[in-house]
């Protein structure tokens, strides 16, 4: 798939729907999202600035301490290409914080977590790979495809 087939990047009112996790996370509500959602502090890669995103979790590991996401908006999402800039970042789940390292996963890899998701999570995943401008039939061969066309990034603790 095309980097110019990915949805573009909310505006208006969409976006701010698509932040609101961002103003829950700092006025101290993380927990309210679990494990799902973990908020990203990470460093603009023009700006230097500091900047904030949530993103869901598609997958942890609770043994090796790593999260793995996805750039549901294409690798032109500006949190992906900051992240690619500058991987070591800290993340906050819950009410924990974390310093890790993003690492991006090879199609293959992220072929496999996306069919895990779904594994897990059928309906969402249908819905997600449908807005992410994917179609697909519900197989596990339809989300390998639609996994290794998006990037996926895993978070790694740093020692």
């Amino acid at each position: 798939m095309a980097d110019s087939a990915f949805r573009r990047t909310p505006t208006g009112a969409s976006r701010l729907l698509f932040r609101l996790p961002v103003h829950l996370y700092r006025i101290g509500l993380g927990w309210l999202f679990g494990r799902r959602l973990l908020l990203l502090n990470h460093i603009g890669r023009v700006s230097g600035k500091k900047r904030r995103v949530v993103v869901e979790v598609v997958e942890r590991d609770p043994d090796a301490g790593t999260y793995t996401v996805c750039s549901g908006f294409g690798p032109k999402a500006a949190w992906y290409r900051n992240l690619m800039a500058t991987p070591d970042v800290t993340i906050q789940v819950g009410v924990r914080t974390a310093e890790v390292t993003a690492v991006p996963l090879p199609p293959e890899e992220a072929g496999e977590v996306l069919v895990r998701y779904a594994r897990r999570r059928p309906r969402t995943a249908r819905g997600l790979t449908r807005f992410m401008g994917f179609e697909t039939d519900g197989s596990e061969a339809a989300y390998r495809r639609a996994g290794t066309a998006l990037p996926f990034v895993r978070f790694v603790p740093r020692t």
